[in-house]
């Protein structure tokens, strides 16, 4: 999947007509039916035309998708648009798809631990991460204090993290 980034999920259906909740994982959240048509982590590609915004995200129609309970049996499918067709991140932007499994060694070359995940609750990006010496994954701000070199060719990250954090 290395060439297919994860651009939204199925969170549901929408009404009795078929429709799909669309959460846009895009920084347009609207551009995501500009990538269609877009592959579902089970195997199945779908066209997507968007209907209207609503709480947290779209109501949308996917193609082959005509009743509520093929919309409800889709819940969770995630959804995935080949690398090729998004746009090419700027200076210091990053797909977290790139981010996830990248080594995090702090500013001496001592390894911290391996990017599980990146977080966005609405004040910034947190990466996840998880390692041998950790009783439990630490969330670090992905911030240039905090993270000051991303080398994506090196697959690594060199952290700063605040005193205490590790």
């Amino acid at each position: 999947m290395a060439d297919q980034v994860c651009v939204g999920a199925i969170a549901g259906a929408f009404g009795v007509r078929g429709e799909v909740r669309l959460k846009s994982f895009c920084a347009d959240p609207e551009s995501i039916a500009d990538y269609s048509p877009l592959t579902g982590d089970n195997g199945v590609s779908y066209s997507v035309t968007l209907s209207r915004p609503i709480s947290n995200g779209f109501a949308a129609w996917l193609g082959g998708v005509e009743t509520k309970e093929q919309a409800d049996a889709l819940k969770g499918v995630q959804l995935f648009a080949p690398r090729d067709r998004l746009p090419v991140p700027e200076d210091e932007e990053y797909y977290h798809a790139d981010l996830i499994g990248l080594r995090v060694v702090d500013t001496g070359g001592t390894e911290i631990g391996v990017i599980r995940a990146v977080h966005d609750h609405g004040a910034g990006d947190l990466l996840e991460i998880m390692g041998p010496g950790l009783k439990a994954t630490v969330l670090l701000p992905f911030t240039r204090v905090c993270v000051p070199t991303v080398d994506l060719a090196g697959g690594k990250v060199v952290a700063d993290p605040p005193e205490g954090l590790f």
